[in-house]
């Protein structure tokens, strides 16, 4: 089993790496092969809406960060999206990744595990996680869940390593990704993936 963690914030070792870190450490005692992927500090510009990944199938123009990503989902069996709260909203970095990420990646993600994990001072937490949480929705991604919203709380990293219901959280997250992915793939050999009818595109402009 193989599961990727994004850290969207630019400080590499801050709140939100040591969240991620908590619930990559339960991870591997679980079993599961992981890597967390920092990019929160990297030059990452918003989708173009040039349409090169769907004309071509070759990812994104730009050839950045998101094509290298976007080839380890293609493998891996679920992700957790972690992100520092900035205006009640993710990182924008982050978001400009996301928005390119899941739009370029043409292969299907159905039935890979998703979790977002959100980390703030004080507020913010819950509408971040919204945000997050709509892209896996959006792709056939089941959604991991915890013993509460996926948020940990601190100014600084050792704030984070305080907040005991937060790392507790982030502990049970990672025994339910584990077991949800572990069961979507009994599912998957015992009776198959559902079966999707054919994508219907429409809007609501009357001619």
């Amino acid at each position: 089993m193989k599961i990727l963690l994004i850290n969207g914030s630019p400080h590499r070792e801050g709140t939100t790496y040591t969240a991620l870190s908590e619930a990559e450490r339960v991870l591997r005692e679980e079993g599961a092969e992981t890597e967390i992927i920092h990019i929160g500090n990297m030059m990452i510009s918003g989708c173009l809406g040039c349409g090169y990944c769907h004309k071509t199938g070759l990812g994104c123009v730009k050839g950045d960060a998101v094509n290298d990503v976007a080839n380890k989902l293609r493998e891996a069996d679920g992700i957790i999206i972690g992100s520092p709260v900035y205006y009640a909203s993710p990182n924008g970095t982050l978001l400009s990744f996301l928005d390119r990420l899941f739009y370029s990646t043409t292969f299907d993600k159905t039935m890979k595990v998703g979790a977002a994990v959100v980390c703030a001072r004080r507020g913010g937490c819950t509408a971040s996680f919204d945000v997050i949480n709509k892209y896996f929705t959006i792709s056939g991604m089941p959604v991991v869940s915890s013993s509460y919203w996926n948020q940990v709380h601190g100014a600084v990293a050792e704030d984070a390593l305080q907040d005991a219901e937060g790392l507790a959280t982030m502990r049970n997250l990672a025994k339910n990704m584990v077991f949800l992915a572990r069961s979507i793939e009994l599912g998957r050999e015992k009776y198959g993936l559902p079966e999707k009818e054919p994508k219907v595109r429409t809007n609501f402009i009357k001619r």
